[in-house]
């Protein structure tokens, strides 16, 4: 690091970028509007009446606009963070999911016969309950996207513990004879880790319609305005809220549909409400739980990581740990170990652990430590790169990607793409690739004309009008090293007929190195049409040496609200910025300039990766945009 005389300037920016730092720490997180719960001054059933006095009277957006409402308010930024329906019926919160689903229209049911065909809306309080009525029928606090099966085998069962289970989904949620004090029938336990977002989605709904809830017939309930529940079963949901309690996911759905309905749930933005009002864990405790100590890394393969720790203290009692990796949440345990899933080879991870207890008070971050991950394949390392994925949907969208799983940088300049047109006939010339592509990293090719829903030209590492984007279902197309095939999607000479139209293909997680021979069942995962989600878990970086979060450049404010600064200690300093999305895709891009200034207030709010270039460094941080 170069070390340098600071002037006023400097000492003025960096004032104003801890003070911003600290203010956005504030308030970036709950997004209450102030003054909404001014009102909210009682105990009791007293204060459930105004709770209900501030969040009654929300905006309606017909059933229909609860599809609207999902693409906003349960988008897996959270675990996978794939940007995929979060659906709490199939989420497996600490491992790879079973299946997923696009927030797209094409995978919304429908019909289905097993789990994975399609989603749809899941009343937590089954319409029955209400005569199917308005508002109630359309209200997204307590109607959430699910997996068609599971729905199905939950039909309008309440919520409950299982005693034994005659069928459980695949991430363990189950159906089955109820262990509830009292009640003998069958009930529905969900997965641990949304035990608590289902509870506060009872307790919303009990103050929302507080007028009208003494009139439904359910199991779980009393018949009464004020209580609302039976005491078995408020008994079991005061558990859980205590339990699981509020998660970044939840208070990120609050505020989302918030955006849509204009009423928020009190018991994820004040989780001491409940107790206040139905009693449970005392709601006076605002002593937060020690922060966990000894964190290490136990075990890793080439996807997974495998922690430990030790236990934090509490004055009450600590009920979970929130693990986390390079800042994003990854997974909540009630124990002292975890292993996160679905990792990306190679690869370094900050870790660090945080616990909570009953009240919902959190602990400071355990300290941090960095786990690489092994490299990917057999022995290590595939033999060489390979096409990941392929996309022949409808118009123009079509796209190639290809990844990268030796273990170490590859050169692109040796590597051509070429298509047989029809299934007859010589090669294309070739389209030449360029760069380096780090190990664990995606090469992404797009058709120039793709749809900016199916994928972004401006993410792509190559936008082309080029033959060999111009392919249809029956082209193959071939990945080329020094003029010598190694890769292929199809089969040479293989004759006019389709052997993928209308799809998308995946590689196979097993298939670690290239192929000359196509077979589609053994080598591939088929997608629906224009399914996009999934391209560019990484992009290529053009450098040759890789700095992760240096002192020698600095981003501030950060949290930003879409405009930044870089401050370098040369203030002329010419450099190149790109910023990356999480879900990989390139979001904005500049070359070669002296501006310190970073316009990007069209991005969403989120995580975002900068990577800074300059001469032959690139240097990565983390911004938060807000």
């Amino acid at each position: 690091m170069k070390y340098f005389q600071p002037n006023l300037k400097t000492i003025f920016m960096k004032k104003i970028y801890s003070f911003l730092l600290l203010l956005f720490i504030t308030v970036s997180f709950a997004q209450i509007p102030s003054g909404y719960y001014n009102t909210a001054t009682g105990t009791g059933y007293t204060l459930k009446t105004q709770l209900y006095n501030i969040i009654k009277g929300h905006t309606d957006n017909g059933y229909a606009g609860l599809y609207t409402t999902y693409q906003t308010s349960d988008v897996d930024n959270f675990y996978e963070n794939d940007g995929t329906v979060l659906d709490m019926y199939s989420e497996n919160p600490s491992g790879t999911d079973p299946y997923n689903y696009s927030t797209g229209t094409t995978q919304r049911c429908g019909n289905y016969s097993v789990e994975g065909d399609c989603y749809n809306r899941e009343h937590i309080i089954p319409q029955s309950v209400f005569n199917e009525s308005s508002p109630m029928v359309s209200d997204a606090h307590f109607i959430t996207p699910t997996d068609g099966k599971v729905n199905g085998m939950r039909s309008n069962y309440p919520h409950g513990t299982v005693s034994s289970a005659t069928y459980t989904s695949q991430n363990g949620s189950k159906l089955g004879s109820s262990s509830v004090s009292g009640y003998s029938g069958t009930v529905f336990e969900p997965v641990n880790a949304f035990k608590g977002d289902i509870a506060r989605m009872y307790f919303y709904f009990a103050t929302r319609y507080e007028n009208t809830v003494s009139g439904y017939s359910f199991p779980m309930f009393d018949g009464s305005a004020n209580k609302v529940f039976t005491t078995a079963f408020l008994n079991v949901l005061l558990a859980w809220h205590a339990q699981d309690p509020v998660s970044a996911r939840e208070i990120a759905r609050n505020n989302a549909i918030y955006g849509r309905q204009n009423n928020r749930n009190p018991y994820i933005d004040h989780p001491e409400y409940v107790n206040q009002i139905w009693g449970g864990t005392s709601s006076t405790d605002s002593q937060a739980p020690t922060a966990p100590t000894s964190l290490a890394s136990t075990s890793k393969t080439s996807t997974s990581i495998t922690l430990a720790w030790n236990a934090s203290t509490d004055n009450v009692g600590v009920t979970g740990y929130d693990v986390y990796a390079n800042s994003v949440f990854k997974t909540t345990v009630s124990g002292l170990s975890a292993t996160i899933t679905g990792l990306t080879a190679s690869t370094s991870y900050s870790i660090y652990v945080k616990a909570r207890d009953a009240a919902g008070n959190t602990s400071a971050s355990s300290s941090t430590i960095a786990v690489t991950t092994n490299s990917s394949g057999t022995g290590g390392t595939a033999t060489d790169l390979l096409f990941s994925e392929y996309i022949e949907g409808s118009g123009n969208n079509k796209a190639l990607e290809i990844a990268n799983n030796t273990g170490s940088s590859v050169s692109l300049s040796a590597y051509t793409i070429k298509k047989q047109t029809n299934g007859a006939g010589s090669w294309s010339t070739g389209l030449a690739l360029s760069g380096t592509l780090t190990t664990g990293s995606k090469f992404v090719i797009v058709n120039s004309s793709i749809s900016s829903t199916c994928y972004s030209t401006s993410a792509a590492n190559i936008s082309t009008s080029g033959t060999e984007l111009m392919f249809n279902g029956n082209d193959a197309v071939g990945l080329f090293k020094n003029g010598v095939l190694i890769d292929i999607i199809g089969t040479f000479s293989g004759g006019t007929a389709n052997f993928a139209i209308d799809v998308t293909l995946r590689r196979k997680s097993t298939v670690t190195s290239p192929s000359t021979t196509f077979n589609l069942s053994s080598q591939w995962d088929s997608y629906t049409t224009d399914t996009c989600n999934n391209l560019a878990s990484k992009i290529a970086i053009p450098n040759d040496e890789e700095i992760v979060d240096s002192d020698e450049i600095i981003v501030y404010p950060n949290p930003s609200d879409g405009n930044f600064y870089v401050g370098f200690d040369n203030l002329d300093t010419t450099y190149s910025i790109e910023i990356i999305s999480f879900a990989g895709q390139k979001v904005f891009e500049k070359q070669n300039t002296t501006d310190t200034a970073v316009p990007v207030s069209h991005l969403a709010k989120g995580i975002y990766i900068v990577q800074i270039i300059t001469d032959s460094k690139t240097i990565i941080k983390k911004i938060i945009i807000n």
